[in-house]
């Protein structure tokens, strides 16, 4: 689970990092210094409420005393989380060339209509990787079987690598190949939300929402059981990349290939090339 949320917060985070530091660059290339302080301060408000948005989720469901409510608001919210990941890594994937100039139109337009409106930018470019990612992490933390304190530690952690990664890109100091770096990160997001998927339908399950929940398909502590240490290094790895629960039902499994494996295709296979110009007319 801490690798699991170590790679979402480093991916979201770095998202976040360019964001800013695309940004701040702009402004200083401008010489709009002074700028500086509202967009700041948009950052901190987007950081401010994707936070309060992560305790809003934790107070509503740990209030819930009814545990198939619990379950069923659970499994709702990681099938929502699955869908704004999945669209985030693709939009990413196909925006990346043209975000800075995106996002310098942005700032040129909000320069024109004051502080307030730079803050509102700053907010907007922030806040949405914020809230995605906060829903995200929140939905494998509540499924995590290790310590809320090692879950939350994988995602700080990776928040940190991308604060410094940023930093570092920013004054020129690293170069990072960014279209290789989401790919993978990306790839590997992917799985990370096939496991919560699952870990959702399962919780579907669990509230009789769905049915299916004593067919079981593995347990992986029966499968690795044997194996000793190593078996139990290796559950706690899968579990963590995998969110694989005590017992998986079948249909946990069949949700997991049914989104892993297309998704990942159709995110990993090579862009389109550019269709070829067409054949000059033959002379007559």
């Amino acid at each position: 689970m801490f690798l699991g949320n170590y790679l979402i917060g480093l991916r979201e985070g770095l998202e976040a990092a360019l964001v800013v530091s695309i940004l701040i660059a702009y402004l200083v290339k401008t010489g709009n210094r002074r700028a500086l302080v509202p967009v700041w301060a948009g950052v901190a408000a987007a950081v401010a409420v994707s936070v309060l948005f992560a305790l809003v989720l934790q107070t509503l469901i740990a209030q819930e005393s009814h545990f198939k409510i619990q379950e069923l608001v659970g499994g709702a919210l990681s099938i929502v989380a699955v869908g704004l990941v999945t669209w985030m890594v693709f939009w990413m994937r196909r925006a990346s060339r043209g975000i800075k100039a995106e996002l310098e139109g942005r700032l040129d337009e909000a320069l024109d209509l004051g502080p307030a409106a730079l803050a509102f930018v700053a907010f907007l470019s922030v806040g949405r990787e914020g809230l995605e990612t906060a829903l995200f992490l929140w939905t494998n933390i509540a499924h995590s079987y290790v310590s809320p304190a090692q879950s939350v530690g994988g995602a700080l952690a990776g928040l940190a690598t991308a604060v410094v990664l940023g930093h570092l890109l920013y004054r020129g100091g690293m170069s990072l190949n960014l279209g290789r770096f989401f790919t993978w990160t990306g790839g590997a997001l992917v799985l990370v939300a096939a496991g919560v998927l699952g870990y959702g339908f399962h919780d579907l399950q669990e509230a009789d929402v769905l049915p299916g929940l004593d067919a079981v398909a593995f347990q992986p502590s029966l499968l690795f059981g044997d194996w000793g240490r190593p078996g139990e290094w290796l559950q706690t790895f899968l579990h963590g990349i995998f969110n694989l629960t005590p017992t998986v039902t079948w249909l946990q499994a069949a949700v997991w290939l049914a989104y892993a494996v297309p998704v990942l295709y159709l995110f990993l296979r090579p862009s389109a090339s550019k269709s070829a110009s067409p054949a000059a007319p033959a002379n007559a």
